[in-house]
């Protein structure tokens, strides 16, 4: 997947939007609600990379299942995975994991009274 094809599968998402906070270096996909970010793309190492937050006993799982998917860069790396997009991961699980980010990173809804 390219970074053009991954923005705008990102941007698919209700509310989402491109934001470049560290100049051209880092693209990073963001809530527009509560501004917080999912999805973290950016080069290191000759790789496209993509930081995706995760559940720590899934971020594991992934780690162990493909050799594509890495402790985050510059993240916390029990609840952040950084994935390489030139890797053997099948599309519908980068997909799918893009999906988990943005739902671990949305607007909490407020219980009315």
């Amino acid at each position: 997947m390219t970074k053009q094809e991954m923005v705008l599968y990102c941007l698919t998402y209700p509310g989402a939007y491109e934001d470049y906070p560290f100049d051209d270096k880092w693209t990073v996909l963001r809530h527009r609600e509560n501004r917080k970010s999912f999805a973290f793309l950016y080069e290191r190492g000759g790789h496209l990379c993509v930081n995706l937050k995760c559940e720590p006993m899934c971020a594991d799982f992934l780690r162990s299942a493909f050799a594509g998917v890495l402790p985050a860069y510059h993240m916390n790396k029990m609840h952040w995975n950084t994935v390489l997009l030139d890797s053997e991961i099948p599309k519908p699980e980068l997909q799918e994991m893009v999906r988990q980010s943005y739902e671990l990173t949305k607007p909490k809804r407020r219980k009315k009274r």
